[in-house]
């Protein structure tokens, strides 16, 4: 049964994405908070954002680039776009930055938890296990610190939250041992706390595959535990990168049609039934292919 299920779900999920009905400008007078919107999938979030007429609070580290983005969203619809810098690894930052947005907009609508880094190495026990951490604090903590805070605020409006999983929550990759860990507690976490909140507030999990962006283009930690650009990334894997701005038109189109999950690409669930029925098959071909190296 399950193939004729997942068959069934890719259809919905096609009608639904091409859904004429959807309401572009009903986000007017509604207050958007985006984590990692200042490159990637976060900044394409908030030009989807603006153009459907939501005010932003756009969070990341680094400020001149946060500018530039909020610049951008104002030329696409936004009435009002809030730059703040802040670590959402960061207990303190992810309280400061909530609170600001929901004293500068009076409300907070929807809570876009989006940030997040990626490694690809092999877990080598001779290297000090710590320097991981980072992976689980920003992709698993960096979303939940939020939620935290966000989550009264949410309550009163009706709210939403989104949140940007990986298909190495389910589908597990050699050399990605703490990024599919840390992508696959997220999921795990939104989808029971989605049965504690709805229908207060409205969850949607987005389960993304290879999405063009900074990781895209080689920006991973290292085994050193510090980000380097540039990193070879292997060929099996730049052959499946999916256009940022389709990627983030999908997610903010399911999160306003209220969708719990948003699946992209499409192809990726037929991925996700092959891990099902034939596991064994599917590791030995990943681990071919990363052996091959870039």
């Amino acid at each position: 049964l399950l193939p004729l299920f997942l068959l069934f779900d890719v259809l919905c999920s096609f009608v639904f994405r091409h859904n004429k009905l959807e309401e572009r400008n009903g986000l007017h007078g509604k207050a958007v908070l985006i984590t990692g919107a200042s490159s990637g999938i976060g900044e394409y979030m908030a030009y989807e954002y603006a153009k459907r007429g939501a005010s932003l609070a756009l969070v990341a580290r680094r400020e001149d680039r946060l500018q530039k983005v909020g610049a951008k969203a104002r030329c696409f619809g936004s009435p009002d776009v809030l730059v703040i810098c802040g670590d959402v690894s960061s207990f303190d930052d992810c309280r400061k930055f909530v609170n600001t947005t929901v004293n500068h907009f009076g409300r907070l609508d929807h809570l876009v938890n989006n940030a997040g880094i990626f490694n690809f190495y092999s877990v080598n026990w001779g290297v000090e296990i710590t320097k991981f951490s980072p992976v689980m604090d920003t992709n698993f903590w960096g979303s939940v610190y939020p939620t935290y805070f966000a989550m009264p605020h949410l309550k009163k409006t009706r709210g939403k939250i989104v949140v940007n999983s990986s298909v190495a929550a389910t589908v597990h990759i050699p050399t990605l041992a703490f990024y599919c860990a840390s992508k696959a507690a997220l999921w795990s976490f939104y989808e029971a706390l989605r049965a504690e909140v709805e229908p207060e507030v409205g969850i949607t999990i987005a389960t993304l595959g290879f999405v063009e962006s900074e990781m895209s283009d080689g920006k991973v930690m290292s085994k050193e535990g510090k980000m380097n650009d540039g990193v070879r990334i292997p060929q099996v894997v730049r052959e499946t990168i999916m256009g940022t701005e389709a990627c983030a038109r999908a997610i903010v189109g399911g999160a306003c049609r209220g969708r719990r999950r948003v699946t992209e690409p499409q192809w990726f669930k037929v991925l996700a039934m092959a891990n099902y029925l034939f596991p064994d098959i599917l590791q030995w071909v990943f681990t071919f292919f990363v052996d091959m190296g870039p």
